[in-house]
């Protein structure tokens, strides 16, 4: 019988070793603000080269590529050609819309694009490799330093875990619950959505001091303030708010494992006999091969803290059962974002 053998094909090398060229060929487009311009209307080539004042060379070769990458759609050929955004685009890199996840992307492509240039330094001496590595402020310095810059923040990592704090808000069984308190918890978006979800549930959120007037006036614009508190405080210095259910979003990656275990012990502290931790991260896969966003975000961390990284279902097992938690479970919420649950 004749053996059928597996094709060689070197397409997944080429695609994933040059995938900068696809990631900076959208980050451009969204610091150049195309898919708010043509939110408004379709647009022409030419209106959109007026518009953002881009040279004649390589104007539709710029612009088929974002066509040919599934973020823009087009009706004929060059000069006669006619753009508008995929209604994913439409949706979500619209600046103007309050559902706009671009901050995030504008952050990469200012700051962690160069700083993952130097990911090879970063492996070779497991140091940070964004602007403290030539002895300037950390990131969450420079953020908490200026409140323009603490706003836009917050509204992006708002925007970009949204679908996962509503998913939670409504997946996770919270009737046996009735006050919930979200660490670290920003904006206050997951206890907003939490909220409005599960009308029995009072929640606060809590953050650093110069969270609370964001906080505040994002819970005020939703009406939610007889629903929220805002509180102020460190996590680590302070002492945790007693709830019933205790959150934290994309913190625990933040820190080392002795942090990590600490905020955890800390939560088990505060919780009362059934009370629930939920943890939400991009948590990796216990075989360590297919969640590959949840892996490279690991990385970032590198890039970004001193001693920050991912981890996997089992890893948190092992800390929330350490810490005294006596049941654990993980649920899916969006995209390569999981919650995973610990009971007391």
């Amino acid at each position: 019988m004749e053996t059928i053998k597996t094709k060689i094909d070197p397409s997944k090398i080429m695609q994933i070793g040059m995938g900068f060229w696809a990631s900076k060929t959208l980050l451009t487009a969204v610091e150049l603000q195309l898919f708010t311009h043509l939110s408004e209307r379709a647009l022409a080539g030419r209106e959109i080269q007026e518009r953002l004042g881009l040279h004649d060379r390589n104007l539709y070769d710029f612009l088929d590529s974002l066509t040919a990458l599934g973020f823009l759609e087009r009706v004929g050929l060059k000069d006669e050609a006619v753009y508008q955004n995929s209604d994913d685009v439409n949706l979500f890199l619209d600046k103007n819309k309050p559902s706009y996840m671009g901050g995030i992307l504008e952050m990469a492509n200012n700051r962690l694009y160069p700083f993952w240039h130097d990911l090879g330094a970063g492996l070779k001496t497991g140091k940070p490799q964004n602007e403290t590595k030539k002895g300037g402020p950390s990131v969450f310095d420079i953020i908490y330093s200026d409140q323009a810059k603490l706003r836009e923040f917050v509204n992006a990592m708002g925007g970009i875990q949204m679908g996962n704090f509503i998913t939670l808000a409504k997946a996770f069984d919270f009737s046996g619950y009735r006050i919930l308190c979200d660490l670290g918890g920003a904006g206050g978006f997951l206890a907003a959505q939490v909220a409005i979800n599960n009308p029995h549930m009072q929640c606060s959120t809590f953050d650093l001091p110069p969270l609370t007037p964001v906080a505040t006036e994002i819970i005020q614009s939703m009406q939610l303030e007889d629903r929220i508190e805002v509180l102020s405080g460190d996590f680590f210095r302070d002492e945790i708010p007693s709830a019933d259910v205790i959150t934290m979003g994309n913190v625990l990656h933040d820190w080392g494992l002795a942090d990590k275990k600490r905020l955890i012990k800390k939560a088990y502290n505060a919780l009362p006999d059934g009370g629930a931790l939920v943890v939400i991260e991009n948590i990796i896969d216990d075989e360590r091969n297919k969640n590959a966003f949840g892996l490279m975000m690991s990385l970032n961390m590198m890039i970004e803290t001193p001693d920050g990284f991912d981890f996997s279902f089992s890893d948190f097992n092992e800390w929330a059962f350490e810490a005294g938690f006596t049941q654990t479970s993980i649920m899916h919420l969006t995209g390569p974002t999981s919650a995973v649950i610990a009971y007391k």
